[in-house]
């Protein structure tokens, strides 16, 4: 059974792997030119800011009694001095990923995350890297990722301690009161240099000024909050304050370029991530030299009135206004909307970026060229084809017809989807290797199930051995990476021991042909929920809400299925036995009453503005510690460990809930003791003999293995009520939504200052905390009813494999982001229900049957 174990988990963490190297992978390449525009820019220099965390509408909307939150802002395009509009972000709406797509010009890939979004995965270029100089100063978790992407020393930045972004600070407009003061000062000492001086008159100098405050007050207080608004009328005022400082050290010569804009927004209850058009939509204002001057009725904040671009089309807009390459990796498309040049320019312009595109196009068709056999290559495009759009692009240039630059934009369109093309060349290749992997390991896990094996066939070992050298060779003569050795050999591997049962061989054949053809079904968008809509409770979505899910709702649509299945109406009604060591709960029943008062007075802290107390971080932490170890001191009777394991669950979830999704861990707990004593009376009415009370139970004893029965139907019945709890666990107040939009108010108890491990870490165990309360009851259902857990696992195994195989024919990356981020979500979902089955077996087996008991020496020893 280990070994089935170890190998199962691998298998799944390869599958659940799989959707990042077939849909994740990073589209960067590197080996392109600048292209260097041949006229003179219209700006020397350009100042870059970014207000972190700041909604379209909260800018430009005026308060209910028509008051202006932002003034200069305002009076720069009401005056005609300079152009707004609305600036398009992508998911994830998260700080790193907006200041890629804002400074480099592409949305960087998921890969990040792995490194909390602070490290380069793989090295790009950027604006700052491009420029001769660049002076950064704001937030160390942004900008030392530009600073060690920059060829040479070129790029200062200038950081706060990372303690000063503190969610529970009295003011946090303070972090962007640091940044124009040290702005301010690094003016002032720049007068009293000449060297620096000298320099920073030197053109192609980009300055970035990096605000937090506002996203840090947005999370802390809301974006309606008077916290919020008053930081944006402080950030208004801070940079009429440096547009003065600038103009005055460079003397108004008129060179200056001033960038306004946001790298994501924020949902009404303070947390981004997600698609929300609260959390998309970012205000954008340029004005200063280069820059057109547009007339806009800013009394009304719609998308239909004002210019629109997305986000990575910045990069380019800043790179043409101080006249340095765009980035080499950059997919934006110049907005030449913003600017007020000649024809001439605007397409020299145009034909520079449409060159940049095509220049990665080239590098990443001839990667791909160079990895495959020349047999199985198939090219987006001959060469002649892309030499006539360069050609056509150039000639509207060089005949003097400017008003005419489709050329370059359908040229700009045409290398975009040729990068898309190339970047997803193995994705069907690979899909169909995992897919096949999927169903021969389904298929062998129901073989194992019903017992059926045999022999090995004669030769077939021989067969296997040289499909997988052969494998081993196409894959080597391509360079293909050390990953793909691993899908594509997988199914060779999972089928082998399939064909080994050459008893269940129809069987076999017949389950793989099902499978292909619901998944092919699935391919094409029919059928959508063939398997997995019949296990979905109507009341429970695979997507909640960011913000909480009334919990009625949850209970309500959780004991309608529950008594609708009950076999006797009083199962449930059955009142818990007493357990004789009560008052080893009472210290338990006390933690759980401090937890109560340390959510509440941290709570009024924080809302004063005084800080998380010392007192309530040590009991928070303490709390946490302590529940891996409290339920292991109590007695293994049935009800009495699952009544301690709950009471140290219920306390660290009490402490990592922001509202009443807190009683949701009790409303599960009552289910699960529901479900167990439906499972007894079951086993009663089908006329078990010598029926054993659940009072009785100990987790501890040895079950006799001449007891242990065969699967039933029943048995089938179980583990679907065991997944189906499972997904209530999920989604049953939203505990998802935690971790999709980054909210940290569900920490503020254990810590208020940004750290995204730690941070991240104490989400995952508030969202794992109902899978343990679930497990525990499972193990209970295996004791109570003389099953053997593996046999049941196995159709656990087997139900959550079909589900995660239906979502996999699910998963996409076209349509809106909504519908990407969806199906995506349904996948990793399941494959992690399945790894995390697997691993919190071992982890409520321990919490379940281990008992610590301390001796009169203090000797500490391990009952099995």
């Amino acid at each position: 059974m280990i070994t089935f174990f170890i190998a199962g988990l691998l298998v799944h963490v390869v599958f659940f792997i799989s959707i990042f190297d077939i849909y994740f992978t990073s589209p960067l390449v590197h080996g392109m030119k600048p292209q260097h525009l041949p006229l003179p820019p219209p700006a020397k220099r350009l100042v870059l800011f970014v207000a972190d965390g700041l909604r379209a509408d909260s800018l430009f909307k005026p308060e209910i009694n028509g008051t202006v939150r932002a003034q200069y802002l305002r009076y720069l395009v009401i005056e005609e001095r300079g152009a707004w509009g609305i600036s398009h972000t992508r998911v994830p709406t998260e700080s790193r990923p907006g200041h890629v797509a804002l400074i480099a010009g592409f949305y960087e890939d998921v890969s990040a995350v792995a490194k909390g979004w602070k490290e380069n995965p793989v090295e790009f270029d950027s604006v700052f890297n491009e420029s001769r100089h660049a002076w950064c100063w704001g937030s160390p978790d942004i900008l030392p990722m530009f600073a060690k992407g920059a060829s040479g020393s070129h790029v200062h930045t200038y950081t706060y301690p990372a303690t000063m972004e503190d969610f529970a600070s009295t003011d946090a407009s303070k972090l962007d009161t640091w940044v124009f003061h040290e702005v301010k000062g690094f003016f002032n000492s720049a007068k009293e240099n000449q060297t620096l001086l000298s320099i920073l008159h030197e053109e192609q100098t980009v300055f970035f000024l990096h605000l937090l405050g506002i996203d840090t007050n947005g999370h802390a207080h809301r974006p309606m909050s008077k916290e919020y608004l008053d930081n944006i009328g402080l950030v208004d005022d801070g940079v009429a304050e440096m547009v003065s400082v600038f103009e005055e050290f460079y003397g108004n010569d008129g060179k200056t370029a001033y960038v306004f804009t946001s790298d994501h927004g924020m949902t009404d209850w303070g947390s981004h991530g997600a698609s929300h058009l609260s959390e998309t939509l970012t205000p954008l204002v340029v004005w200063g030299a280069g820059i057109t001057k547009r007339l806009s009725d800013l009394s009304v904040c719609s998308v239909s009135i004002c210019l629109e671009s997305t986000q990575a089309d910045i990069a380019p807009l800043i790179s043409t206004l101080i006249g340095v390459p765009i980035p080499l990796n950059s997919v934006g498309v110049l907005p030449l909307q913003y600017l007020d040049n000649s024809q001439h320019f605007k397409a020299e312009s145009m034909h520079a970026n449409a060159i940049q595109i095509l220049e990665q196009f080239k590098v990443k068709m001839k990667q791909k060229e160079e990895t495959t056999l020349s047999f199985l290559f198939t090219p987006f495009l001959t060469d002649s084809k892309q030499a006539e759009f360069v050609r056509h692009a150039r000639e509207l240039i060089q005949i003097g017809r400017f008003d005419e630059i489709d050329g370059c934009q359908a040229l700009i369109g045409l290398a975009l989807e040729g990068l898309a093309y190339y970047h997803t060349y193995d994705r069907f290749f690979l899909a169909c290797s995992v897919l096949l992997g999927f169903t021969g390991w389904t298929a062998y896990v129901i073989l194992i199930i019903l017992k059926t094996h045999a022999g090995l066939r004669n030769g077939l070992g021989s067969v296997f051995v040289s499909v997988g050298l052969l494998v081993v060779l196409l894959l080597l003569l391509q360079a293909s990476p050390i990953t793909y050795y691993i899908y594509y050999l997988l199914p060779v591997v999972v089928w082998f021991y399939v064909l080994k049962e050459w008893c269940a061989g129809a069987l076999t054949v017949f389950l793989s042909l099902c499978y292909l053809w619901s998944s092919h079904r699935c391919l094409h968008g029919r059928d959508r929920h063939l398997f997995v809509g019949q296990v979905t409770p109507r009341a429970v979505i695979f997507l909640p809400p960011p913000h909480p899910t009334p919990l009625a709702h949850v209970v309500d649509a959780t004991l309608l299925v529950h008594t609708e299945a009950l076999p006797h109406r009083n199962a449930i009604a059955q009142t818990p036995p007493r357990c004789n060591s009560l008052n080893a709960m009472c210290p338990q029943v006390l933690q759980v009453a401090l937890c109560t008062y340390v959510l509440a007075s941290t709570h009024s802290s924080l809302q004063q503005k005084r800080g998380l107390p010392l007192f309530n971080q040590l009991v928070s932490w303490a709390t946490l510690a302590s529940s891996f170890v409290l339920p292991l001191l109590s007695s293994t009777r049935l009800f009495h460990r699952l009544l301690s394991i709950l009471m140290a669950l219920v306390g660290v979830y009490l402490l990592l809930s922001t509202g009443y999704e807190a009683l949701f861990p009790l409303a599960l707990s009552w289910l699960m003791f529901g479900w167990i004593n439906m499972e007894q009376e079951t086993m009663s009415t089908q006329g078990m003999s010598n029926r054993t009370e659940l009072s009785s139970f100990d987790f501890t004893e040895t079950i006799d293995l001449t007891r242990i029965r065969q699967l039933r139907l029943d048995d089938i019945r179980r583990s679907y009520f065991f997944v189906f709890f499972i997904i209530i666990a999920f989604f049953g107040t939203g505990n998802i939504a935690s971790i999709n939009s980054f909210d940290p108010a569900s920490v503020y108890c254990f810590l208020t200052v940004f750290n995204p491990f730690i941070m991240g870490g104490l989400l995952m165990w508030k969202v794992l905390i109902p899978f343990v309360i679930v497990m525990c009851a499972f193990e209970s259902i295996q004791v109570s009813t003389r099953l053997s857990s593996r046999s049941l696992f196995l159709i656990v195994l087997v139900i959550s494999d079909l589900m995660a195989l239906h979502f996999f024919c699910l998963v996409k990356d076209y349509g809106s982001w909504l519908d990407i981020g969806t199906s995506i979500s349904h996948y990793v979902i399941v494959m992690s229900m399945t790894i995390f089955l697997m691993l919190l077996s071992i982890m409520t087996h321990i919490l379940t049957s281990r008992r610590i008991v301390i001796g009169r020496k203090m000797k500490m020893s391990v009952l099995m």
